[in-house]
């Protein structure tokens, strides 16, 4: 693929048109957490989208086409979004698109990670019924000091809590779920993930596997481009509100009814909605290997 190689031309309304739709999914929850950041405050539930993924407000706000994709632009477009003839971008006139010439080996190495991981997950059938247990795990017999969410209190006592925890199976498959479980609950889970496990472990069914989706989006942006990665954003919005409503944490007084996974209604409620997760994050996560193996192919034929 040279610079000059693109296999779609989008006409001005059409990329904007995007640009719109990126900007519904993203740009309120982008805001929110950094003007809570300028102020110094928290929000337990949407700041981990922006510090556990690490993946700045400001990256995903902006719009940019995938690779082998060029736009249609005028000067006011880029008077008022510089970014679309800097780099990694490359202006012509009349058009701009991103430059195959500028992605790193990394970002290349990367991609090819990213297929391999996609592909095993949606070879192997999603495992349900984990009903969230790992927020549990996270807290379970752990001093009241030292629960990650302080000022945020717990709906069971530590006694319950701990019961409940020993009465389930804990069977969490995802490592950066388990990496963060307590000492005294690793030894009750079901699977010992390690991060060189990663492939062979990680499957559909998985809140953290599916809302992951994002996590390895951004990480190839803006290569793959904002579209994708914004509805993979969108889809980790969902997981982390399931995520948290089903925790033990009680955040009634932010608006989150929870899910009360320590009764027979409330894991019956949980598996219904991780699967409907799940099912919205299949064809994500084709969309994703296919951008990924595209990166490769188009990295291939560059050094040609």
């Amino acid at each position: 693929m040279n610079e000059t190689c693109i296999g779609l031309m989008l006409p001005r309304p059409e990329w904007q048109d995007l640009q719109r739709a990126h900007a519904a999914r993203v740009v309120a929850l982008a805001t929110a957490f950094i003007d809570r950041r300028s102020r110094g405050t928290t929000h337990p539930v949407h700041d981990f989208l922006f510090t556990y993924y690490n993946f700045s407000p400001s990256k995903l706000i902006r719009w940019l086409p995938a690779l082998g994709q060029g736009i249609e632009v005028i000067e006011e477009d880029l008077q008022n979004q510089p970014w679309l003839a800097a780099e990694p971008m490359r202006h012509v006139p009349g058009q701009s698109h991103l430059d195959a010439r500028l992605l790193p080996a990394k970002v290349r190495d990367l991609a090819t990670w990213v297929h391999s991981l996609c592909e095993a997950v949606m070879q192997r059938p999603p495992r349900l019924r984990c009903y969230g247990l790992h927020e549990w795990a996270m807290v379970y017999r752990q001093p009241r000091e030292q629960v990650r969410h302080q000022g945020h209190e717990l709906r069971l006592s530590p006694e319950s809590l701990a019961a409940f925890v020993e009465s389930q199976t804990v069977c969490c498959s995802h490592y950066d779920a388990f990496r963060f479980f307590t000492a005294e609950a690793r030894p009750l889970n079901v699977f010992q993930p390690v991060l060189e496990t990663r492939i062979e472990m990680e499957q559909g069914g998985c809140l953290h596997t599916n809302m992951d989706l994002y996590k390895w989006a951004a990480k190839l942006w803006p290569w793959i481009g904002s579209d994708l990665v914004g509805e993979c954003f969108e889809l980790a919005c969902q997981g982390r509100d399931l995520d948290m409503r089903a925790s033990p944490y009680d955040l009634q007084h932010l608006g989150y009814e929870p899910l009360l996974i320590e009764t027979p209604e409330g894991r019956a409620q949980y598996e219904r909605e991780q699967r409907q997760l799940a099912e919205k994050a299949a064809p994500l996560r084709q969309r994703l290997a296919s951008a990924a193996a595209g990166l490769v192919k188009g990295s291939a034929n560059q050094a040609r």
